[in-house]
């Protein structure tokens, strides 16, 4: 007897499976998975099979043998940002900035063929000697894989998407704070934007790049390429890791450095990790003013800190007192982004980097007592926020505009007092 209506779907995905290890299985050469040759071999396994269920099953091992198989409608869910395969089993998926577990499961071997299949054509290997890998679909979404052993329970497979729609800062700051940072852009005040991993960074940086002018020229640098800019004059620039042979690296930081010989009116570097610290500051401190970054913090007054650290770790032997003038010189806001509870991403917190309160004598303006940012000693770095804990706008800066075209910010878009 055949399988009624209610084990025919069931019996179509063991067909699926069955098939795929075949031509997986097969070795050598690669195989042929036109539609005509599926369709025969379907035919061969079960010839009582439907018409339409055959058709079906073509379908469904064309998407599992070409693209990304079974992976594709996930990505293909505008609400889906995060897809994750645990050790060749479980799919997990972040939809709407909750987590969620899917139906699928994926075994081992068609894991590592989705792996290969993304690396393989940018140059990339991963294997037992290398098994940690980092790359990137042609649509921009990040993707990281490790393999074992240092994958305990098998492959993992995480692909970070970037929606291809553009976020206002009114979705992700209060009124008044988006208020204030569309000023601090066309004032060309150099901003860093700091957050967690997964908070939003880049989709806040990309707002507010949002801003800027489209007859500027700017020069975005990352590590993998995932802004999306909607001005007409964007230089897109993405580092390289070494080949398989261990050469042809090129950092982040040789590209900050070759953005300057590239007539910017502003640089982006989408985030801050190493090295690139420094030269990112003297970017800022060169002329470059309305330059936006990004790095890995807690808040405002941890991301001074980090940037301290980065420069201390790098290969430029510079006193601490340098780098905090240079920090006090380059930075003038420092913008906080979380992901909440309930899975949407705010502004934090507004900081704006000055001179520590007691060099700068009383009277610093209507605004919370600042937040250190460094250690005691010489040329203290601190933060004054210019928020309250919801991230409500309840001060102004006190420096001025980098451009001096601009207006001041307006007292209009104070939206609590300060406490």
């Amino acid at each position: 007897m055949r399988p009624e209506v209610g084990g025919r779907r069931g019996h179509a995905e063991s067909l699926v499976d069955r098939l795929h290890q075949q031509l997986l299985g097969t070795g050598g050469p690669p195989v042929d998975t036109s539609a005509a040759t599926i369709h025969e071999l379907a035919r061969i396994d079960d010839p009582l099979l439907p018409e339409p269920e055959v058709t079906s099953v073509v379908e469904q091992l064309q998407a599992r043998m070409s693209g990304l198989g079974v992976l594709e409608p996930l990505l293909a869910d505008a609400s889906v940002s995060e897809v994750m395969v645990n050790g060749g089993g479980a799919v997990w998926i972040e939809r709407d900035g909750r987590l969620e577990r899917t139906e699928l499961a994926i075994d081992e071997p068609t894991v590592l063929q989705l792996i290969e299949r993304i690396v393989g054509p940018l140059g990339l290997s991963i294997d037992r000697v290398s098994p940690i890998v980092d790359a990137r679909l042609p649509d921009g979404s990040r993707v990281n894989a490790v393999v074992r052993p240092l994958a305990v329970d098998g492959p993992c497979l995480t692909i970070r998407r970037f929606g291809a729609r553009r976020i206002e800062l009114d979705a992700v700051a209060t009124p008044g704070t988006a208020a204030l940072l569309r000023w601090a852009v066309r004032a060309r005040l150099n901003i860093l934007v700091c957050g967690g991993a997964g908070a939003g960074k880049t989709t806040l940086l990309n707002a507010l790049a949002a801003e800027i002018d489209d007859h500027e020229r700017v020069i975005t640098v990352e590590d993998a390429a995932e802004l999306r800019l909607p001005g007409d004059h964007v230089v897109r620039l993405e580092a390289r890791p070494a080949g398989t042979e261990g050469a042809g690296a090129v950092r982040v930081r040789d590209l900050v450095r070759n953005a300057l010989r590239m007539r910017p009116d502003r640089i982006v570097v989408g985030e801050v990790r190493a090295g690139e610290a420094i030269d990112m500051l003297q970017a800022m401190n060169t002329g470059h003013e309305g330059s936006l970054s990004t790095c890995h913090a807690n808040g405002p007054a941890d991301a001074l800190r980090r940037l301290e650290t980065l420069v201390l770790m790098g290969d430029v032997a510079l006193p601490l007192p340098a780098i905090r003038e240079q920090l006090r010189s380059a930075l003038d806001l420092v913008v906080a982004i979380a992901r909440r509870p309930d899975g949407t991403r705010r502004v934090v917190a507004v900081g704006e980097v000055q001179e520590c309160a007691s060099a700068m004598g009383a009277g610093a303006g209507p605004a919370p007592g600042p937040v250190s940012a460094a250690g005691g000693g010489s040329g203290e770095v601190e933060v004054r926020l210019l928020t309250n804990h919801s991230g409500a706008l309840c001060a102004l800066p006190s420096r001025a505009a980098r451009h001096v075209f601009t207006s001041a910010p307006s007292s209009d878009w104070l939206e609590a007092a300060s406490s």
